[in-house]
């Protein structure tokens, strides 16, 4: 019982993660119906951002500790967010009359130039996070089943930031304005809605919250390389499909779903088999439920 307990924290953590990333790749597709396969690769380049940012303030400070993570975060989820809508401008936005297969040609070529950058600006090299800026200790919770204290703020902060955004997205102005651009762009125009600002906000918020769990995954496994957008970006993907692709709470609950399995599978299978029963999980899903679990009716809403 212990063990199952422990899994399930774990796979919650690794699930928030998912959840993260899979909220820009479901955002991107409400309003543009448009699969953004740079979104993991703007995840990965928070990760190197937040390294950067540490050294730099391990560099000017003689002493370390948590609270440099803030201004980092802050910083990386500002570049990243720029990041995002200059992507927009330059990769999507010429071609978002042009039909389905060129934006899809087009972000798989941004993907590969951002993953080309951060191997060429940083090397093949595993990155490794400074050892005293992640806090230590944790809390045990019931027997041996322990929560980390880095696991705990993982959870708050990404928690947190889902609420935030669901919050964001169904009560205020804006929200309800991605609401109706993700129905429909020409009866939003005609409702006086600026529909290129509505994309860029998007575009805005999305990789921002993806820079914040690239640092938060960096911090969590203490390494990660450039391959890091590939994997988990992949990963998120799944999550957001299993949801219900252009659907919010569908992106957080795919999330925590694929972390759970993944993590139960590596528990008590091995965790050479994690992967498989993602993708199997994954096939398992579009065929019995080829909308996803929330469906597609609910995910037009975004």
């Amino acid at each position: 019982m212990e063990l199952l307990a422990q899994n399930l924290l774990n796979g919650v953590t690794i699930g928030a993660f998912y959840a993260l990333v899979a909220l820009g790749y479901t955002m991107v597709y409400g309003v543009l119906k448009l699969i953004n396969f740079a979104h993991g690769d703007l995840f990965m380049w928070g990760a190197y951002l937040g390294y950067t940012g540490l050294t730099v303030l391990l560099g000017l400070s003689l002493r370390g500790g948590p609270w440099m993570v803030i201004p980092v975060v802050i910083g990386a989820m500002l570049i990243i967010a720029l990041l995002g809508v200059l992507l927009e401008r330059t990769a999507y936005r010429p071609l978002r009359h042009a039909g389905r297969l060129p934006p899809i040609i087009s972000a798989l070529g941004a993907a590969f130039v951002l993953e080309s950058l951060a191997r060429n600006i940083y090397g093949a090299t595993y990155m490794t996070y400074p050892t005293d800026i992640a806090p230590s200790g944790g809390i045990r919770l019931i027997g041996d089943v322990t929560a980390s204290t880095m696991q705990i703020i993982v959870l708050a902060a990404s928690f947190a930031m889902m609420a935030g955004l669901w919050a964001f997205v169904n009560f205020t102005r804006t929200g309800t304005a991605m609401r109706a651009v993700s129905l429909d762009h020409d009866t939003s125009r005609l409702m006086g809605i600026d529909v290129n600002r509505i994309i860029t906000i998007v575009f805005l918020i999305g990789p921002a919250l993806g820079a914040t769990a690239g640092i938060m995954v960096a911090l969590y496994y203490g390494s990660f390389d450039f391959t890091l957008g590939m994997t988990f970006g992949l990963k998120a993907f799944i999550a957001a499909i299993l949801g219900g692709i252009g659907n919010i709470p569908g992106a957080m609950l795919g999330g925590m779903i694929l972390g759970i399995v993944e993590s139960l599978g590596a528990g008590y299978i091995s965790p050479q088999w994690k992967d498989v029963i993602a993708y199997a999980l994954l096939a398992l899903t579009l065929i019995v439920r080829p909308t996803g679990l929330l469906g597609e009716r609910v995910a037009e809403k975004l």
